[in-house]
């Protein structure tokens, strides 16, 4: 990645700017996702900056890509010069204006059809490929493609899996160093499983649709409030893929048939639960076609959903002898039971590697104590317990708090576990909330981890970078600049009580969703907080998508 390097727009950045007025100032440039280019292209642009890249005097200059006119081709041919960040190919035609087209690869000649134009750039879909690159596969899903009707939960089928994670490396690198100016020090090899069979978790809508006297059940087809017209899922498991028509038959025999929105599916290793919410009760024939779909079906279990998600509960209530809807993270020991609607990780190979990976980097001692912000279930909090002296799991949401609680008794009571668990308590409060003052209220930990939702950890972050800034000042030492918004200056965070001996965690394990406010997070970290980041790398929760699930260590580098 060069420094000097500018990044190429992304189509919702291109969006988002479309939307402002004349006078509004135009939003920061997003990062690149480019793959490297070859030898080849690099000549080629190479050879056009030579070859009047400059532009005559009192004409703009050509942008240093390659033009079909350069190789004699016909003057509609675009090459793709990259992918933005939702796995649009990325072209520029002689004059600059930069054209997003759905189902292009990098280094592709392609013709195009322009569906929307703005001044400075333009959407398109793929009519036709005609240099095609190297890393084009066949898509894995008969459903996956540009047609009509095409299904939308897939957007990177078409690229090869190497590259697709190659792709989302870049996009982690570029985040980081575009939006937090951060490096880090080393660049892991990316966490990869299976690419396909891995979604353990999906919504699914229902659709009954009346005039075809069927019943739909999938994805939203790509751009589309329509439902997916849905055989097969490759990326779903085996088993739920196999489900999918036997489920369009069993919602088209039921009497509530056109009053049932939605099935959200949860696998744990022994039971695949089915939510399926309902606008209406159901009537007691249709309760028994339910129970005759799980006996022809055993790993199913039905839940209902006649409201919110607290409205959950079991069609029958459990008998002694009945599966749990849980996860094992065997390398610790631990088993998670969950409900249908708890938050976990859609992939649980990639989560069990995950975690692994996170606690060899955090690497807790039986003489530390250890915070897990955003704790979840306790994913990350209770393998920790069994190598930290102790844990505190901080997590918004009561309810998950309640859970975790017990999923520590009765991780504490079972001989799974074959260490025993330090001191580990959980508490809930608003994280997007924080302080100084509360972080400082929670007491000194040695070390964090962190696994913030997609919008990030930005108030814990600016708590730390406010209470590390505070110390400089009292110590008479140089601090960082006072950011900036451009146009008032942000003011000093007010000071607060540090109590003696109190020092920041020496390493921090940040887990992301979300590589923008990763990025975000670490500029605070490092040009703030006192931080190096030591290493980064993505891990591939979600193949086939444009999800950029990634992880970064910080190390504190002590008042200076």
């Amino acid at each position: 990645m060069s420094d000097a390097s500018k990044p190429l727009p992304s189509l919702a950045n291109a969006l988002s700017a479309a939307k402002q007025t004349k006078n509004s100032p135009a939003p920061g440039s997003p990062p690149a996702t480019a793959l490297p280019p070859t030898e080849r292209d690099l000549a080629a642009a190479g050879h056009q900056a030579q070859d009047g890249g400059s532009g005559q005097p009192g004409q703009p200059s050509r942008p240093p890509v390659p033009l079909a006119q350069d190789f004699g081709y016909p003057d509609d041919w675009l090459h793709i010069n990259s992918l933005d960040l939702e796995a649009q190919g990325v072209a520029r035609k002689a004059d600059g204006k930069v054209v997003f087209v759905d189902g292009a690869l990098p280094f592709e000649w392609v013709t195009v059809q322009v569906n929307r134009k703005k001044n400075t750039w333009e959407a398109a879909t793929l009519m036709a490929v005609h240099r095609e690159s190297s890393q084009r596969v066949t898509p894995g899903c008969p459903h996956f493609g540009l047609h009509a009707g095409a299904c939308g939960g897939c957007k990177m089928q078409h690229l090869d899996a190497t590259a697709q994670v190659a792709m989302k490396q870049r996009v982690l690198e570029d985040n980081l160093w575009h939006l937090g100016k951060v490096k880090p020090g080393t660049l892991w090899r990316p966490i990869q499983g299976p690419t396909w069979g891995y979604r353990y978790r999906a919504r699914l809508s229902v659709r009954y649709v009346i005039k075809k006297g069927v019943v739909l059940i999938g994805f939203h087809e790509r751009k589309s409030r329509y439902v997916a017209d849905m055989s097969v899922c490759p990326v779903l498991p085996p088993h739920v893929s196999a489900m999918l028509l036997p489920l369009r038959a069993l919602i088209a025999s039921m009497d509530a048939r056109d009053t049932l929105p939605q099935i959200e599916l949860a696998c744990g290793d022994d039971v695949t639960a089915l939510v399926l919410r309902h606008l209406e009760p159901l009537s007691a024939t249709d309760k028994d076609r339910l129970r005759a779909f799980a006996v022809a079906h055993p790993s199913v279990q039905w839940w209902m959903q006649p409201k919110g998600p607290d409205t959950v509960q079991l069609l029958d209530a459990p008998t002694p002898d009945s599966a749990e809807l849980a996860y094992a993270l065997p390398d610790f020991g631990i088993r998670m039971p969950f409900k249908p609607t708890d938050f976990t990780q859609v992939n649980p190979h990639i989560n069990r590697v995950l975690v692994s990976r996170a606690l060899r980097l955090l690497d807790a001692q039986r003489h530390e104590r250890v915070i897990d912000w955003f704790c979840g279930l306790g994913n990350f909090t209770l393998p920790i317990a069994t190598q930290a002296g102790q844990v505190l799991g901080i997590e918004g949401s009561a309810a998950l708090v309640a859970r975790s609680k017990e999923n520590l008794e009765r991780n504490k009571a079972s001989a799974h576990v074959s260490v025993e668990l330090c001191a580990t308590d959980f508490v809930a409060r608003n994280l997007f909330d924080m302080t100084p003052a509360m972080l400082l209220a929670d007491g000194r930990a040695d070390k964090w981890l962190v696994d913030p939702p997609r919008e990030g950890a930005f108030a814990l972050s600016k708590a730390l970078a406010d209470i590390h800034q505070q110390r400089l000042r009292q110590a008479g030492l140089a601090t960082a600049p006072t950011p900036d918004d451009g146009d008032t200056p942000e003011q000093p965070a007010a000071d607060v009580t540090i109590p003696p001996g109190w020092e920041p965690p020496r390493r921090i394990v940040y887990v992301s969703c979300n590589p923008a406010t990763l990025a975000r997070d670490a500029g605070l970290l490092v040009h703030r907080g006192g931080y190096r980041c030591v290493g980064s790398g993505v891990v591939n929760m979600f193949p086939h998508t444009a999800h950029v699930e990634s992880m970064a260590v910080f190390e504190w580098e002590g008042l200076r």
